[in-house]
């Protein structure tokens, strides 16, 4: 498959900024209290002047009427929005949550992120994506991703009715959980010819990126300087808690911060 790029949105920071916070991979549910716990304190305490979530920040979403109807979604929107009244939220969506609208985010008052974004902040370029697009030897899933990503695929789920639309989610979700559990199972890394191609098109130094949840950060050829920074995923209930913060400063340090510590 060829590497290549989409049309990319450019951000660029107002001055006063000092830091941003990019998180993503939360998968937020009702099922995982303390995740959620601690993403809702992250939320009302975070100093930072933005945060920037790069996509999954929810378990699902099939369609902004389900945040009408649970009153789950129904607090996620309004933590959001508490959050976005003090300091710049952006969403960015993921394989999960592709399906939240413009209209929700605007309600909330986040700002929509375009898949990928290159966003210019400390004299620096990063290209923000959420990365499933780029794990280009999924076959499977890039089939799939394709197909969902179409207007009209898009149209007639959400024609349909909330009970069923749910159904299918869940069957999904029963499938991807199926195939984590098999051992033969191979798992797809963003591939790196075309997170160079990306890189080089943008005019980029950095991609950050969330979907693999192989957190790490990847030093990149030929040309000295490139770098791909994977973002963790969240499990505040794994045996080994994960609930990672990453935040860059406009002197460019770019730290991890562990909001549990084991």
């Amino acid at each position: 498959m060829t590497a290549t790029v989409l049309p990319f949105q450019v951000f660029e920071a107002p001055e006063h900024w000092r830091t941003v916070d990019f998180i993503s991979d939360l998968h937020l549910q009702e099922q995982a209290p303390a995740t959620f716990a601690a993403w809702h304190r992250y939320m009302q305490s975070t100093t930072a002047d933005a945060v920037f979530i790069l996509g999954d920040l929810f378990e699902v979403w099939v369609g902004d009427d389900a945040a009408l109807q649970h009153a789950f979604l129904k607090q996620c929107a309004q933590i959001l929005q508490s959050t976005a009244e003090r300091t710049q939220v952006a969403f960015m969506r993921g394989n999960r949550d592709f399906l939240v609208s413009p209209a929700f985010l605007k309600a909330c008052g986040v700002m929509d992120l375009q898949d990928p974004t290159v966003l210019l902040f400390g004299k620096q370029r990063w290209l923000l994506s959420h990365g499933d697009e780029g794990c280009l030897a999924d076959i499977d899933y890039q089939a799939f991703r394709r197909m969902v990503r179409t207007p009209q695929w898009q149209a007639d789920f959400l024609a349909k009715p909330l009970p069923e639309r749910e159904a299918i989610a869940r069957q999904l979700r029963d499938q991807s959980e199926s195939h984590k559990k098999d051992p033969a199972a191979l798992y797809a890394d963003v591939d790196t010819a075309w997170a160079l191609a990306c890189l080089s098109q943008t005019q980029c130094t950095c991609l950050l990126h969330g979907h693999t949840h192989q957190a790490a950060d990847h030093r990149m050829g030929p040309a000295p300087g490139l770098m791909r920074r994977v973002l963790s995923d969240w499990d505040a209930e794994a045996a080994k808690p994960r609930a990672e913060v990453l935040r860059w400063h406009v002197n460019g340090q770019v730290e991890r911060l562990h909001l549990i510590q084991t």
